[in-house]
């Protein structure tokens, strides 16, 4: 999987030049003066994007760097105007982000199946001489040409939609944990690093419901400024509307580890510290009633319980207190 994931392209777009208005004029048997009947000219195609469901990466992009729409046809006579260049259609999953690339604005956001945006538009196409027709110049001999196409380079980049992100440094337990809830398949070993995509997983909760739980990739102190993988890895948080944070029961100072994660996220996004908050303790599964009472004196104040994924203790529980947060939105 993590091969085929691709959240970050640059693709270079062309749109297309709209057709020009037509200057002709009206030359009948019986009528040899029938004035101007110049159509006008069709737009250029443009360069569109629209969401589609079924896809979760942007890897087709990889082997499509260059777009291009087709060109407005011209205008005719009879007011016959030209037709309209084709559109390039590109098809992007939901959580896609739209950037100029030389201004690295953002342009737009599709987060609906079907939904469409303009990514680059086509020339307008030129008014035939029909319009330039007045009571004092009964005969225009001209007509406008159409617009030119644009060039421009456009940046797509994916945030993954899902209800749960798992926010925890490498090595916490989030692919475990994301793998005993659902059916998602993660790598997981005992070293740092291991997840370097973001894994989706649907969980089931009770009759018949469900939630989309991302495993993002582990945060180290300095993510926000660019270390490691840190910012293609954020990016992903500002989806989720509940944050599970995760920190393993044999870390030094749980409240310490929480902190860290919490200002690495806001200094990223202050706006991430608006979302909801949670507490896993994870690898609990070491501790007894007396040590988690002695560690409830120190953990930070957000709703927390202690699990393991490993002996799959508290994980109703935890499925309960997500789904009460996911609901409460």
């Amino acid at each position: 999987m993590a091969k085929n994931f691709v959240d970050y392209v640059k693709i270079h777009c062309r749109s297309g030049r709209g057709g020009s208005g037509s200057a002709h004029l009206r030359r009948e048997k019986y009528n040899a003066k029938g004035g101007p009947d110049g159509g006008d000219g069709g737009r250029g195609g443009h360069v569109i994007i629209r969401g589609n469901s079924n896809m979760w990466t942007l890897l087709h992009f990889k082997y499509q760097k260059h777009v291009k729409a087709g060109h407005g046809g011209n205008g005719s006579k009879d007011h016959s105007t030209g037709k309209n260049g084709e559109d390039k259609v590109l098809e992007v999953p939901l959580g896609t982000v739209a950037r100029d690339a030389e201004t690295g604005e953002i342009m737009f956001e599709i987060t609906e199946h079907g939904e469409e945006k303009v990514l680059l538009a086509g020339g307008r196409g030129g008014l035939g001489n029909a319009h330039f027709k007045s009571s004092t110049n009964q005969t225009p001999r001209y007509a406008q040409p159409g617009e030119d196409e644009q060039e421009a380079w456009r940046i797509l980049e994916l945030k993954v939609l899902a209800d749960v992100g798992l926010v925890g440094f490498p090595n916490a337990g989030k692919s475990t944990l994301l793998s005993v809830l659902s059916a998602a398949k993660p790598e997981i070993a005992n070293y740092p690093f291991t997840t370097l995509v973001p894994n989706l997983g649907i969980v089931s909760y009770r009759d018949y419901r469900s939630f989309i739980m991302a495993d993002i990739p582990g945060i180290i102190e300095g993510a926000h400024e660019g270390k490691g993988l840190g910012l293609r890895f954020l990016r992903h948080i500002e989806r989720n509307s509940v944050l599970l944070f995760m920190v393993p029961a044999d870390a030094d100072d749980i409240k310490k580890e929480y902190q860290i994660l919490l200002n690495e996220l806001k200094q990223y996004n202050p706006e991430l510290l608006d979302k909801e908050r949670l507490l896993a303790i994870s690898k609990s599964d070491m501790l007894d009633e007396e040590l988690k009472s002695e560690m409830e004196q120190d953990l930070p104040e957000v709703p927390y319980v202690f699990i393991s994924s490993v002996a799959q203790t508290g994980l109703t529980e935890l499925k309960d207190m997500l789904w009460k947060h996911i609901n409460e939105e």
